[in-house]
């Protein structure tokens, strides 16, 4: 055993915000349960420098945490050239909605847009599957 498997995994603070996304919507249409619909929606997009900081590179599987759940899913560089250290972006999807809290304030809608989560590096692991 090496001293590097004594280590914790880098973790990240990132507030999540989630998105419809044309393609997307296209595959659930067309199989909600194919490959192409769980590929373009079991992803997380972060800043260059986010993906950095976990040791993380395109295409990993990052675990996302918080007190309403935990998932596996795919990182993805944002393509975005404003810098959003911290931001990370996700189709809204049942993924991102493992994350999202049950209080809506009396309004009865979620809060989609606003999501806290730690993010770390999770080689090695698969997505997390659902069954439909």
């Amino acid at each position: 055993m090496d001293f590097g498997s004594f280590l914790a995994a880098p973790e990240l603070k990132v507030k999540i915000v989630t998105y419809r996304d044309i393609f997307q919507n296209k595959a659930m249409i067309e199989d909600r349960f194919g490959e192409d619909y769980r590929t373009r929606s079991a992803i997380i997009k972060l800043d260059p420098a986010d993906l950095k900081s976990l040791s993380v590179k395109k295409g990993d599987t990052v675990i996302l945490k918080n007190s309403f759940g935990k998932v596996v899913v795919k990182a993805e560089e944002s393509g975005y050239e404003p810098p959003h250290r911290g931001i990370a972006y996700m189709p809204n999807s049942p993924w991102s909605n493992m994350l999202v809290s049950n209080e809506t304030g009396g309004t009865g809608v979620p809060k989609f847009k606003d999501i806290e989560a730690t993010a770390s590096s999770a080689k090695g692991e698969k997505v997390t599957d659902f069954e439909f």
